[in-house]
């Protein structure tokens, strides 16, 4: 059984550029069924989870809302889709995010793509900034951008996202986006971080797992713990839930860090690419 309280007191908490603290490990819900987000939330929170992460796309802002009741203290975040890209669409967009997540305050808001070819990222990244400046968000940041849309929104407003939540896993590691991620401090969060699960057969995964004593999935999450991004797995079943958050307790040394490093590849995308995206 998991004692929630000593998971939390292991946990990492990061530092943002704004001043605020976000939970190293989170939880992700992206394709958890509306009707199961909010009992996968409630039970996540038991198990000791302090952060969610969802988004207008996914459709379970409510149950998020609803599974949040009672814990005011976990860190929220959202995003602003497609769809509703623009200034005034992004500030009912929120509006509409805050009702369904029963908050008055995000504690971050993103926007979920680039989508270059709108070219409305810009005006959306300044409303995201007076919502920021307007004390209805604590931290605002991005997902999915690249270095030339990172540029853009900081030339125009002068503000530096928290956080770009890109897809990041053990065959696919943005180095580029990383290193401009790093030199503008704006911390590196991943999705998709176990790879759509295509690396828990991986025979070095696994040997590292076997030697350490724990899961490939253990073992995958340690190392975009030690590397030093914000993850945010998914999982709607309670043992998996429980396993992702169970990474606390042991560490890899430079070896196994080095042996999963190198697994990246050029070909190692899994998600669309942020410069091509069409939704």
């Amino acid at each position: 059984m998991i004692d929630p309280v000593a998971y939390m007191d292991n946990q990492k908490r990061i530092t943002l550029n704004d001043g605020c603290v976000i939970p190293q490990l989170g939880l992700g819900v992206w394709k958890t069924p509306p009707e199961e987000t909010a009992h996968v939330v409630r039970e996540a929170i038991k198990l000791g989870y302090h952060s969610v992460d969802t988004a207008r796309l996914y459709q379970n802002e409510a149950g998020v809302g609803e599974g949040l009741a009672g814990s005011p203290d976990v860190f929220v975040t959202t995003k602003v889709w497609n769809d509703e890209q623009g200034y005034d669409s992004t500030i009912r967009a929120y509006e509409e995010s805050c009702r369904l997540l029963k908050r008055s305050v995000l504690d971050m808001y993103l926007i979920h793509w680039p989508m270059p070819g709108q070219g409305q990222y810009v005006e959306t990244w300044k409303a995201l900034v007076d919502l920021q400046k307007d004390g209805r968000v604590k931290s605002i940041g991005v997902s999915n951008f690249e270095p030339e849309h990172l540029e853009r929104i900081m030339d125009a407003t002068g503000v530096v996202p928290a956080v770009n939540q890109i897809e990041l896993h053990p065959f696919f590691q943005q180095e580029k986006v990383r290193a401009f991620n790093e030199q503008h401090n704006i911390r590196t969060e991943a999705w998709r971080p176990l790879g759509k699960g295509q690396l828990l057969d991986n025979a070095t995964i696994g040997a590292i797992a076997r030697h350490v004593g724990r899961t490939p999935a253990q073992v995958i999450l340690r190392w975009h713990l030690q590397s030093g991004f914000i993850v945010i797995p998914k999982s709607a079943n309670l043992k998996r839930l429980a396993e992702n958050l169970d990474v606390f307790d042991f560490s890899l040394d430079d070896a196994d860090m080095a042996a999963i490093t190198a697994l990246d590849r050029e070909d190692g995308r899994m998600g669309a690419h942020p410069m091509t995206a069409r939704f």
